[in-house]
Formats: C-alpha cells, structure tokens, sequence
C-alpha cells in the first residue's frame, strides 16, 4: 500500500467506513481524474481491481459523499460527476461545447455566495455556482 492510499484507508476509517479495494480505488481514480462519472469512474476501478458493479460504484459514490470524502457536481443537461471534497470554497466553469469541467476559485472574498438577497428564513450554509462558456480547445475548433 504506497503512503498515497494509506492516507485515504485513515480517512475511511476516522468516516467509520472500512477502507476496502474498491473504495480505495475509487478515492484514487477521482483523485486522478479531478471530475468523474460513475461510468467512468467504473470502468477506472474495474482495470485498477477487477470486476466492479455500477450499483457497487453508485453505493461506495454514496458513502463517500455522505461522508464529505466526495462533492457531487451536478450540471444541468450533463451526468452527475464527483471530485475529491477539499473542503475550500470553489465553483465550477463547465463548456457548452465539450462539457469540460474546470474548478473556479470563489471570485472574492469568503464565501460571498453565502449573503443571498433574501434567505427566506433559512439557514445557508453552502452555495453552488456553475459559470458555463466555451473551453479554449473548442473555441478554437469552431
């Protein structure tokens, strides 16, 4: 186990999750990847362990998240992708064209999302921005 997956078994274990072959894996691959489907994020941990299930990787997506290991990014009119949860305040840049999908450090300040016109008598405690455009590959293909 090199010292890269140790670091994810103790993060698994102090989630009270076991630190089992395919969590591993699926920590390592959205590390890898920066932003995942599950798809893709199955057919990585099946060439990095085997044979894997999409309910399996669907259940461990689950865990994880539920947990704060993994940050659900859903854009709209693309599939459900996944990231390492940093735990900072970033949003997302998303191309119309190809669907690449880039972090965006928060334009100023800490968490200014968080000051809504209006709560509604909510407590806010996370806002999601998602800027979309056209990526510089694309531009360039057009």
């Amino acid at each position: 186990m090199n010292t890269h997956t140790s670091d994810f078994a103790c993060q698994l274990r102090s989630c009270d999750l076991r630190a089992t072959q395919p969590r591993l894996a699926a920590l390592t691959e959205v590390e890898k990847s920066g932003h995942i489907t599950v798809d893709d994020l199955r057919d990585r941990v099946a060439t990095q362990i085997g044979s894997v299930s999409t309910q399996a990787v669907y259940d461990i997506v689950h865990a994880l998240t539920s947990k704060g290991l993994l940050r659900e990014i859903r854009p709209v009119g693309l599939p459900t992708m996944y990231e390492i949860n940093m735990h900072d305040n970033h949003h997302h840049l998303v191309c119309r064209s190809c669907g690449e999908v880039v972090d965006v450090a928060c334009a100023v300040g800490y968490r200014p999302c968080l000051t809504a016109a209006t709560s509604h008598g909510y407590v806010i405690d996370e806002a999601e921005v998602i800027y979309w455009g056209t990526c510089p590959a694309c531009q360039q293909a057009a």
